[in-house]
């Protein structure tokens, strides 16, 4: 069997631009016949020229000149309009072809499974989505345009040139081919190589800054430098060295090629005085040299603007080669539509391991969270207690075993039908950029301003609403609003009240609370908790103490269970920890 023929980038972009794709093919037509166009007011000018000589000292029977000037004009305004419309038309396309590339992205993003997102990168994924898809944008609303006259404008003048006069023409295309081989040593197979290495510095150093922005509040309170995140400051330094690196390599192959680009009169001028060596100076000779040093111009601006969509024309392969590694990421398997039977939560032999991993995160987990009850896990930071919690929202797909909600396996549940059945609420909320109320109708789209404020006032957040002047409407970022980590907290469970799902799971939801926050946090707790499973995970085990039975996990595996008492009379790691937690608590400095 033949190995099916892979399609090009231009017609992989020409299936994201539906209807518009006949713009594209349009623009390059218009740009075509635009660069055909600008090549005549030269010819006028010759004629101009040419004339003059002709009839000198006798100026005044030069009758034409008049007229091949308005030629001249007119020519360059019809190139002028014809390729603005070529920039519309190819700019009409571009935009569409972007957006549907973003809106491929984004669609099948939303898609993945959370846990895969996050491993992945936000910063990563940002920079596809934005900064990829605008080298596609690129590359058809400009580069398109030049490469058709790049290559028209050439062809043309080659005609033209040895319509002249054949040695001042291939005297002319002289410099051109020296200025190619060079540009050959710069664009061969190793630009690429070097291509898709500054892509992969640039978007690794992006990653690491938002993570390192997100780290800030660690790194302010514990007076750390940027040294602390020693992976970004190495994707810096990466970047850094790499760009150094590349520049010197280019500097000498660079020089060269602007060197010949821009040599062609030097060329000619050498022609020039080898034909007039012996004082032979005819009318011809100096009306071809005229002519060459009037048009050769234009072949450097050609070349240049081939030479730089050979460049985008790289960037926009390693853009398709970032996209596909978005595509790539399998979404989440949905094999039937059950529905969960009650709000009940059971692993079965649960086994996961993280990508990559050389240990199982989860290994071998069994148990059984009864309906309505509030369970807790706790243990040794790494032990997996998160990795619990992701799998039963199904941010991640376990390895081996099975993840039961309602007695349903979750892959047999559609992903929105887990959704609402599963609230999760993480220790680091994160807020859009838009109105309180818009953040909590997130839940529920369809909820009432009314039924937005009563979870707000549910979750503890009055205080919230009375210092701000338009209330929920109010939108967080701007003009100086911002809320504290607790205040954030608030408003997320305030979120998760009007979801109103059977089953919550509290990841370390108190962690970033001040004394004060905490204790409206806990309130706002005990209003989301009513009639639901709950899933805490914590390491403060004082908001733990009462949960119905808490399951001790250190390296993947439950190793206790039972009520706080009966933990703490089994002296094992539970008992160890309340105890080491204790002293943490009563510990003070000397005086």
């Amino acid at each position: 069997m033949s190995k099916q023929k892979k399609p090009s980038d231009f017609s992989r972009l020409m299936g994201y631009a539906g209807k518009r794709k006949i713009l594209t093919y349009l623009s390059m037509i218009l740009s075509a016949l635009s660069s055909i166009l600008s090549l005549a007011p030269f010819i006028f000018i010759f004629k101009i020229v040419k004339e003059i000589i002709k009839v000198r000292p006798d100026f005044s029977k030069a009758d034409h000149i008049v007229h091949n000037g308005w030629l001249a004009v007119i020519f360059a305004l019809c190139s002028m309009i014809v390729y603005v419309g070529a920039l519309m038309c190819s700019h009409l396309a571009a935009f569409r072809v972007a957006g549907n590339i973003r809106f491929a992205l984004l669609s099948h993003i939303t898609k993945l499974p959370i846990g895969a997102v996050d491993a992945f990168g936000s910063g990563r994924i940002r920079k596809i989505v934005n900064d990829a898809s605008s080298s596609t944008e690129s590359y058809l609303a400009h580069m398109l345009p030049d490469t058709i006259n790049g290559f028209v404008v050439p062809i043309a003048m080659i005609v033209m040139l040895f319509v002249y006069d054949w040695r001042f023409g291939l005297m002319s295309l002289l410099p051109i081919v020296l200025s190619f081989l060079t540009m050959g040593k710069m664009l061969g197979p190793q630009m690429v190589e070097d291509m898709k290495s500054y892509q992969n510095a640039l978007e690794d150093m992006n990653n690491e800054a938002v993570e390192y922005v997100r780290g800030i509040p660690v790194v302010k309170t514990f007076g750390q430098t940027v040294h602390s995140f020693s992976r970004f400051k190495a994707s810096i330094n990466n970047y850094y060295n790499f760009c150094i690196s590349y520049t010197k390599s280019m500097r000498t192959p660079m020089v060269i090629f602007t060197m010949f680009i821009n040599s062609t009169f030097g060329f000619i001028v050498a022609l020039a005085l080898i034909l007039t060596r012996s004082g032979n100076i005819t009318q011809d000779i100096i009306l071809n040299f005229v002519f060459y040093v009037i048009i050769t111009p234009v072949i450097t601006t050609a070349f240049q603007k081939i030479m730089f969509s050979s460049e985008t024309q790289m960037k926009l392969a390693d853009a398709f080669a970032r996209f596909d590694m978005v595509f790539q990421l399998a979404p989440i398997d949905i094999t039937g539509d059950k529905k969960p039977e009650d709000n009940s939560v059971e692993l079965k032999n649960v086994t996961y391991r993280y990508d990559g991993a050389k240990t199982d995160a989860v290994s071998s987990i069994s148990l059984k969270i009864k309906p309505n009850k509030k369970v807790a896990f706790v243990g040794p930071s790494g032990g997996g207690k998160t990795t619990i919690a992701a799998l039963i929202s199904r941010f991640f797909d376990v390895t081996d075993g099975e993840m039961l909600v309602g007695g349903i396996n979750v892959k047999d549940m559609d992903k929105d039908v887990l959704m609402n059945t599963v609230s999760y609420v993480f220790q680091d909320n994160k807020l859009l950029k838009a109105s309180i109320a818009d953040n909590v109708r997130l839940a529920r789209p369809d909820a009432s301003d009314s039924e937005v404020k009563e979870a707000l006032v549910a979750a503890q957040c009055e205080d919230i609403l009375e210092k701000l002047p338009e209330g929920i409407h109010t939108v967080i970022g701007t003009k100086g609003v911002y809320l504290s980590g607790g205040e954030m907290q608030r408003i997320a469970i305030a979120r998760a009240i009007l979801k109103n799902a059977p089953i919550i799971v509290l990841d370390e939801a108190t962690a970033f609370a001040d004394p004060e926050n905490e204790t409206l946090v806990q309130k706002a707790f005990e209003e989301l908790s009513k009639d639901k499973t709950v899933i805490m995970i914590a390491h403060r085990l004082t908001t733990v103490m009462n949960a119905d039975r808490i399951f001790v996990v250190d390296s993947g595996k439950i190793v206790e269970e039972g009520t706080h008492d009966e933990l703490i009379s089994q002296g094992g790691l539970y008992s160890k920890m309340w105890s080491d937690y204790k002293q943490s608590v009563n510990w003070k400095v000397g005086a």
